[in-house]
C-alpha cells in the first residue's frame, strides 16, 4: 500500500515500474501470445495494476500465462499511482520496452485508452485495447493438487518433451503423458519411433491417481520460464486444463482429449546384449558420425559389436564417402549385434540422460533398444531400429 499514491485527473492507470524487472516478466507471457491467432485481442498482453500487484497476463487457445510483480518488495520495483488496466500489441510492446534508455519505465493510460510510455528522452504514444473485452483466466478446482521441485520438474521437462510426435496425424502423440499414482509421476513421450520417460515422486494433497496428457509444446514453454528462486511448484489437473503454479507465475494449460497408447508393452522386459559406454565418447563417436548420416533422410548409423569386443559405428553416403569410429565398452555382455538406427534419435536420447556411463540393451536387431543411466532406473530412453543390414 506504500507504493500506491493519488491519481491525476483523466488518468484510469498510471505506474512506474523498473525495467529490467518489466522485461521480465513480459518474456514470460510473451510465451503465450501468438500473432496467428483469429481472436485480434489475443495479440495483445494484459496489463493490470492493483494496489498489491503490477500483473501481466497472455494467452492463446492452447496456453494462459500470469506473471505478477507484487507491490510489497524491498526493492520498490514497482509504484503505482492509479490502478487499472490495458491491452497493448504484445510483440511491439516487449520489443519497446527493452529498447528504452533508462531504468525505469512510466506508464500512462488515459480514458481514451490512449498509452503514453516514457523512459528518459523518450516518449511513446500506443493505441490501447479495452481490457474488459481479454478473455479472463479459467477458474480451475483445485482439488486435485500436487507438488514438485522446481529444478526436478524442469529435468522431468528435458528428459521427455523431445521425443514427442510433430505430426497432427496422431494429435496425442504430440503431448507427453503424466501418471500420478501413490505419489509417484510417471511422465512418457514417443513419436511412434523413440520413447522417452522418466519417473520422480511428487507431494499429492488429494490422495487421488491421475492420467492426463499435456501438450508438448506447453511444456516446452513452461520450462523456459520456470526460475530457479522458485523453489516449488504446485500443478492442479481437471478435466481439460492444468494449472501450474509458483509464487508469482500462473501457467494454464489445455489437455489433450484422447486416450495415450499403452506404451508399457514397447518396453522389453529382457535383452540378449548388455553394453555399458563412456556416454561423452559415444555421443562424441555418434556425432561424427553424423557429419555423413545426416545426408540420408533418416541419418542412419550402423552399429556392429565386433569380435574384439570392440564397438564399431559407421555411416555412408554416394556423395561424400565413408566414416567408421571406434568406441571401447566399459563392459560387454551377452551376443555380437549388428544394427542399423536414427543418429540423431540416438544422441537426443544420450544428451538427455545426466549421466557419465551409459548401459544399453539390446534385444534383436529390428527390436526397440533401450538406453539407461548405470546408477539410475528413473530414465528410460528407447529407439526403435531402421532396416539396413
Amino acid at each position: 500500500m506504500a507504493n500506491v499514491v493519488q491519481p491525476g485527473q483523466g488518468v484510469v492507470m498510471k505506474l512506474t515500474i523498473q525495467r529490467d524487472t518489466f522485461i521480465r516478466s513480459i518474456n514470460h507471457v510473451m510465451k503465450a501470445v501468438s500473432s496467428k491467432t483469429t481472436i485480434p485481442i489475443l495479440t495483445g498482453i494484459k496489463l493490470t495494476a492493483s494496489e498489491e500487484a503490477v500483473i501481466l497476463t497472455g494467452s492463446d487457445s492452447n496456453i494462459s500465462i500470469e506473471s505478477t510483480i507484487p507491490l510489497e518488495d524491498e526493492e520498490d520495483k514497482a509504484v503505482v499511482s492509479k490502478p487499472g488496466s490495458i491491452v497493448l500489441q504484445g510483440n511491439f510492446f516487449a520489443e519497446l520496452i527493452k529498447k528504452l534508455p533508462e531504468d525505469h519505465v512510466e506508464i500512462t493510460v488515459d480514458e481514451r485508452l490512449t498509452t503514453t510510455i516514457r523512459s528518459g528522452a523518450s516518449e511513446f504514444n500506443l493505441n490501447g485495447l479495452d481490457p474488459e473485452e481479454y478473455p479472463r483466466l479459467p477458474k480451475i478446482d483445485e482439488t486435485r493438487a500436487f507438488r514438485i521441485k522446481t529444478d526436478l520438474l524442469k529435468d522431468v521437462i528435458r528428459q521427455t518433451v523431445f521425443a514427442v510426435s510433430t505430426s497432427e496425424a496422431q494429435p496425442v502423440l504430440t503431448g507427453v503423458n503424466w501418471e500420478i499414482s501413490e505419489g509417484s509421476l510417471s511422465c512418457v513421450a514417443t513419436d511412434g519411433h523413440r520413447l522417452a520417460s522418466r519417473s520422480v515422486s511428487v507431494e499429492e494433497s488429494s490422495g487421488e491417481s491421475l492420467n492426463v496428457v499435456i501438450p508438448g509444446q506447453s511444456l516446452n514453454e513452461l520450462g523456459k520460464i520456470l526460475d530457479d528462486d522458485a523453489e516449488w511448484v504446485d500443478f492442479v489437473v481437471t478435466e481439460s486444463q492444468t494449472l501450474f503454479k509458483t509464487e508469482n507465475l500462473l501457467f494454464f494449460s489445455r489437455l489433450l482429449d484422447d486416450n495415450y497408447p499403452d506404451t508399457k508393452r514397447l518396453i522389453p522386459t529382457e535383452s540378449k546384449t548388455d553394453v555399458i559406454v563412456d556416454t561423452k565418447a559415444f555421443l562424441q563417436a555418434l556425432d561424427r558420425t553424423w557429419l555423413l548420416a545426416r545426408e540420408d533422410r533418416n541419418h542412419v548409423v550402423k552399429l556392429n559389436i565386433l569380435e574384439n569386443g570392440e564397438i564399431e559405428i559407421s555411416s555412408n553416403s554416394p556423395e561424400l564417402g565413408k566414416v567408421f569410429e571406434k568406441v571401447e565398452p566399459k563392459s560387454l555382455e551377452g551376443e555380437e549385434i549388428k544394427i542399423s538406427f536414427s543418429a540423431k534419435f540416438v544422441m537426443a536420447a544420450l544428451r538427455a540422460i545426466d549421466a557419465s556411463e551409459v548401459k544399453v540393451s539390446f534385444t534383436g536387431a529390428m527390436r526397440p533398444f533401450v538406453i539407461q543411466p548405470t546408477e539410475d532406473d528413473s530414465v528410460l530412453q528407447l529407439v526403435l531400429p531402421v532396416r539396413s543390414y
